[in-house]
């Protein structure tokens, strides 16, 4: 049995600009019309979770939390992809804290268990360049007190 878990490819992949263009144009028409269908809204959010660009990301989680508040039957899809956006944008807490609801609901998604597997990672990652960013100032902290104190042993 294969210990691999499938790569949450959304994780990396985005859509091309003119695929993304498509999703906006057809959102903005309906838009202007007065009435976005769910699914419009839920694949130019898609798209925008996915695009490498912060403000899309942005955007697309916000669309996706319009739609987890107001379709209760669409929750279980916008799980993940809440997850993905708020992995992207580095808020790793939102972004567990909906992969942990979607995996409550489907305890073997692969994808979600792949994702959770990144958010771990990247925490333990920025969590060590935290502890080498802190014992790099408290080194130069006590460089300069040593330097303070010997200027001021000298006088």
């Amino acid at each position: 049995m294969p210990t691999e878990l499938p790569y949450a490819a959304d994780a990396e992949e985005s859509l091309s600009f003119d695929e993304l263009e498509v999703l906006r144009l057809q959102y903005q028409k309906e838009l202007s019309q007065s009435h976005v269908t769910v699914q419009t809204k839920f694949n130019y959010a898609w798209g925008l979770v996915k695009s490498p660009m912060r403000e899309h990301q942005v955007e697309g989680v916000r669309l996706l939390q319009e739609i987890y508040r107001a379709e209760p039957a669409r929750r279980r899809e916008c799980l993940y992809y809440l997850a993905l956006g708020h992995y992207k944008m580095g808020n790793y807490e939102e972004a567990r804290r909906f992969n942990a609801l979607l995996l409550d609901k489907e305890p073997t998604n692969l994808q979600a268990q792949s994702l959770a597997s990144l958010i771990d990672q990247r925490v333990t990652r920025e969590g060590y360049i935290g502890m080498a960013i802190v014992g790099g100032v408290a080194a130069l902290s006590t460089l300069a007190l040593a330097t303070i104190i010997r200027r001021a042993s000298r006088k």
